[in-house]
């Protein structure tokens, strides 16, 4: 057979081409644009770092303070991804390139109000108990502040390169539960093993509760703001600088962090929070993934920092949190961030490793 097409059948295949109608061009939702260069960006990254002294050197590091994630007030029903988090209409995600914000006045009144809409959004969700014998996935965009060389006692530091993280927590509620968990983090895989905390009983890890709040758990405290953010108080206790209500403020952002959880425990939280002084509503934040909100706050006067939570100001869906200085100080000029974050994708699976797909690796 001749490999070649004919001269007539060319001339055929051009008058065919030129009678029918060209093709319509189609786009990629915004969504899907922000996603396709998330995955280039952390492959350009993970070809420029991935040298063993890198990789050594990076596992040496430290951030000033825990990224956290906080969970949407959508939740995802169980082992169905949330991927509506990737909003059409906002920015390109490159957050690596701004390390600094503009430092807006709060409104305490606009928080109150804020956060009763966000707690209606979230009773209203529709969310399928997860199993203690499932895993709670995340898919972030985060970054920390890094240590640099010439940092000494709370020195000037940096903000890491922005980097994937994709972690898996166990839902079993025993103390060797959290041990099957699972962290995957700038190139690094890591396990969720830990200590007994103080007083504990030797056995190592960590149980369900305040510190590992899984689905089970969250559905076991109270619904009511009152009786919620009482038990909250008592079981946080005094911790770091800033004084009960900041202590409380960053562990209800632990509590909401990497987490599936019921709408009335989500909505409670949410009106806890309000109760709170100190917490403010901030008219326009950024997330990792370059996507505008507006922010939940609470400044630490201690360090001059604020904690702040992202939400989407049309559907009040979480979409990630960032930290500041709100003045100078040692560690950098007023507005220097000093960590952020944004939760790509959310799903409840039935192994470490495994991921929305239900591929595993």
């Amino acid at each position: 057979m001749n490999a070649f097409p004919s001269r007539p059948e060319e001339a055929e295949r051009e008058e065919m081409a030129r009678l029918l109608p060209v093709p319509a061009e189609r786009d990629l939702p915004p969504g899907r644009h922000l996603h396709h260069k998330g995955i280039l960006m952390q492959q350009i990254r993970h070809d420029q770092q991935n040298s063993p002294a890198d990789t050594a050197d990076r596992r040496g590091r430290r951030f000033l303070r825990p990224v956290i994630l906080v969970p949407v007030a959508a939740m995802a029903a169980a082992g169905i991804l949330i991927t509506s988090l990737a909003m059409g209409g906002h920015g390109p995600s490159a957050p690596s390139a701004d390390r600094s914000v503009s430092v807006q006045a709060g409104n305490a009144g606009g928080a109150r109000a804020l956060l009763d809409r966000i707690a209606t959004v979230a009773s209203r969700q529709d969310v399928t108990p997860v199993r203690e014998d499932q895993f709670v996935y995340v898919l972030s965009e985060v970054a920390g502040t890094e240590p640099t060389e010439q940092r000494a006692d709370g020195g000037p530091a940096e903000l890491g390169a922005v980097h994937e993280r994709r972690i898996w927590l166990s839902q079993d509620p025993g103390p060797k539960g959290s041990d099957s968990g699972m962290i995957r983090e700038d190139g690094t895989q890591l396990g969720m093993a830990a200590p007994s905390p103080a007083g504990g009983d030797g056995a190592g890890g960590v149980p369900a509760g305040i510190d590992r709040p899984t689905y089970q758990w969250l559905a076991s405290l109270p619904t009511d703001p009152d009786a919620l953010l009482k038990k909250l108080y008592a079981d946080t206790g005094s911790q770091g600088t800033g004084g009960r209500d900041q202590a409380v403020f960053d562990k209800i952002g632990e509590l909401l962090r990497e987490s599936v959880m019921p709408p009335g425990t989500a909505a409670a939280l949410y009106n806890a929070v309000a109760k709170i002084p100190g917490v403010v509503e901030v008219p326009d934040a950024v997330d990792a993934a370059g996507r505008h909100g507006v922010g939940i706050a609470r400044e630490d006067t201690s360090l001059s920092q604020r904690s702040e939570w992202i939400f989407d100001k049309t559907s009040l869906s979480y979409l990630g949190q960032r930290s500041y200085l709100t003045q100078d100080t040692k560690q950098g000029k007023a507005g220097t961030l000093t960590s952020i974050s944004a939760v790509l994708a959310r799903a409840v699976v039935d192994k470490a490793g495994q991921e929305a797909g239900g591929a595993s690796g």
